[in-house]
């Protein structure tokens, strides 16, 4: 198989990353608290997949976006990632509450952790590239269980 540089990898990678910056300054109350009792197993799955996906999400294949199915993959990981900035817009105007954060989006359960998720592995499906699938399941399996776990505690 032949890798080159994945634009759509970057643009995802930097519309994933650009919130999460401007969100280590607007946290909601409580979530300090939340971090606290995260289950290390799970803190650790999802430092070892942001890593992989990180990594991977810059290559695919020569073949990407080729057939019906990979172009319908691609369309659907954009909504998704479109999805995840319509997420942090809406959080951004709210008070900002561990209750805004973890309210469903479009009817997505911990919408903030599995919007951008699953528009990783559609990517992945899309560009045909297994690295990043594999690596989405591992950060998934981390990331949703911790974030999860944090709505159901917040009440």
């Amino acid at each position: 198989m032949s890798w080159k540089f994945s634009f759509p990898g970057l643009i995802y990678l930097t519309g994933l990353f650009l919130p999460n910056l401007f969100w280590t300054r607007h946290k909601p109350q409580g979530y300090e608290a939340a971090v606290a009792k995260e289950k290390p197993s799970l803190v650790r799955l999802e430092r070892i997949g942001q890593v992989l996906v990180t990594v991977s999400a810059f290559f695919e294949s020569q073949s990407a976006y080729s057939g019906f199915r990979e172009q319908l993959c691609f369309l659907l990981s954009l909504a998704m990632i479109l999805s995840y900035e319509g997420f942090w817009i809406r959080y951004f105007r709210s008070p900002q509450t561990l209750r805004d954060f973890y309210a469903p989006f479009l009817k997505i359960p911990v919408a903030g952790a599995t919007l951008p998720v699953m528009a990783f592995f559609l990517l992945g499906i899309a560009n045909h590239n297994p690295f990043l699938c594999v690596s989405v399941v591992i950060l998934g399996i981390g990331h949703i269980g911790i974030h999860w776990n944090h709505a159901r505690n917040c009440g």
